[in-house]
């Protein structure tokens, strides 16, 4: 387990495919500015990575060095963006305002 700082976020990055829980589709995040300016330096990271394993014509093997830091940088946007939280459905909000209880 890896420790890092971007951006004033302390991450430790488990295995590079982890999951975070059940995946909800289509749900909205409140994300800080802090949050999205780290989200867009690891976007930018990852797709630099990407760019140069096509140039570099790199094969595919199991510890390849660029697919491993590509692979840790995408766990850390994962961790980075579901750590912000989900924005309440319409449905919630007047569920709450109305004090009645999910189905």
């Amino acid at each position: 387990m890896a420790t890092s700082m971007t951006t004033d976020f302390a991450i430790s990055v488990p295995a590079p495919m982890t999951s975070t829980g059940p995946a909800r589709l289509n749900r909205r995040r409140r994300i800080t500015p802090q949050a999205g300016h780290a989200l867009e330096i690891l976007g930018h990271a990852i797709e630099y990575l990407t760019d140069e394993f096509v140039h570099d014509n790199a094969g595919m093997t199991p510890r390849n060095g660029q697919l491993e830091a590509v692979q840790l940088l995408m766990a850390v946007n994962r961790q980075i963006y579901y750590e912000c939280p989900e924005v309440q459905t319409v449905g919630e909000r007047l569920r709450a305002a109305l004090h009645l209880r999910a189905a």
